[in-house]
């Protein structure tokens, strides 16, 4: 049933979650002329992963080839730069090096560099320790991966702007605003129940039922348990994916780093191990580790010290004159997952009617790193599936 054919409605679409992908797919689809509403279930947007990691903008180098995240992340990446320039977005095009540390490294930094150049990234250079240290001084490596491509962004102005252009193209962002239900209604369209998380509204008038021919659901940590609401259920025999989360520390420092680029070590399995980025003004930090956790917690957790150690061991195999005692605790931040510990890392799950059933929904599930590199083509990607290729 295409939306001509369905009775009226109260708003055209609704997407659900505030984060950075939240806001790239509203905005995508409001700049396609669709009414847009997208609801926050916290008082701002962009508060839990969208806030809380790297803020890298990542060239393509790790993802399995023709992947949604090989795909998604070589779009997504030069959108993103095109998008910080056109809007005064601040962003550090600073490029890094991925470091092997020990001979044992060596074959998969290879596997890296070829996975990269499948992947369309083909800026990549192969450095020996020579050349590496021509560029950081200060790094210990035998060998190394220049990828000029990565950068860092600030996500709080990347957010502003994403915001800006969906109110500038009459969509609304409703904040304090918690999904409860979902219900697909007799005549085509979706019956969205929310309350409101503001203390301050009446309990008589914080429960509010709005319908929507279209609808999004891009509840990064929250994904799981709000694809669950449908009332009717999925079709096809298709059940949500199943969240783990993942909890990560990092460090800043007190001093400034001797480096201008990024610092990544080869990774272990699904985890880029502790590496080192730069903040827009400069600011190392070094992160994260990987926690699997139960429910949500943002507590910095250090017993003793035992996790500022392991980290200064870490970072002491590519940067030996890390200074003692100069790992101050920064912050933490939790990542969407759809895979379980021990398990492959799992693609970004990007749901649309062919997948679970359902007319003119769309849910995203395990919208992890890359997903800030891949948002604004995550957003296109999305409002393709709803709407069709675009012809702008």
């Amino acid at each position: 049933m295409h939306n001509a054919e369905l009775p009226s409605a109260d708003i055209e679409t609704i997407v659900v979650g505030g984060g950075i992908v939240g806001l790239a797919a509203a905005r995508s689809l409001s700049a396609r002329g669709v009414e847009v509403m997208l609801i926050e279930r916290h008082d701002r947007t962009g508060t839990e992963t969208s806030s809380r990691n790297s803020e890298v903008i990542h060239a393509g180098l790790y993802y399995p080839h023709d992947s949604l995240r090989s795909r998604l992340c070589v779009a997504g990446r030069e959108q993103l730069y095109r998008f910080a320039a056109e809007n005064g977005v601040a962003v550090n095009r600073c490029g890094k090096l991925v470091v092997a540390t020990s001979k044992e490294d060596l074959p998969d930094l290879e596997r890296i560099a070829q996975r990269a150049r499948a992947n369309g990234v083909c800026d990549i250079a192969m450095l020996d320790q020579v050349a590496a240290q021509i560029l950081e001084p200060e790094v210990a490596c035998i060998a190394a991966i220049h990828s000029p491509s990565t950068g860092v962004i600030d996500s709080h102005g990347l957010i502003t702007a994403l915001e800006g252009h969906l109110t500038a193209n009459g969509g609304s962002i409703v904040l304090s605003t918690e999904l409860t239900s979902i219900a697909l209604q007799s005549d085509g369209v979706y019956a969205v129940t929310t309350r409101s998380t503001d203390s301050s509204v009446d309990s008589a008038i914080a429960q509010t039922t709005i319908t929507t021919k279209n609808l999004v659901l891009a509840a990064g940590l929250a994904a799981s348990e709000v694809g669950a609401m449908l009332k009717q259920g999925w079709r096809n025999g298709y059940v949500c994916p199943t969240m783990y989360l993942a909890k990560g520390h990092y460090f800043t420092l007190a001093a400034r780093a001797p480096f201008s680029r990024l610092i990544y070590p080869v990774p272990t399995g699904a985890w880029l191990g502790i590496h080192l980025t730069l903040d827009i003004a400069g600011q190392a930090k070094f992160g994260p580790d990987l926690t699997w956790i139960d429910s949500l917690d943002y507590a910095f957790e250090d017993k003793d010290g035992e996790r500022r150690s392991r980290f200064a061991t870490e970072i002491r195999r590519y940067w030996p004159n890390l200074p003692a005692d100069a790992l101050q605790p920064g912050y933490t931040g939790i990542r969407p997952k759809i895979y379980a510990k021990g398990e492959p890392p799992a693609d970004f799950a990007i749901h649309g009617p062919a997948t679970h059933g359902r007319d003119r929904l769309v849910a995203l599930y395990g919208i992890e790193s890359p997903g800030l590199t891949s948002s604004l083509a995550i957003g296109d990607y999305v409002a393709d599936m709803l709407l069709g290729p675009s012809r702008i």
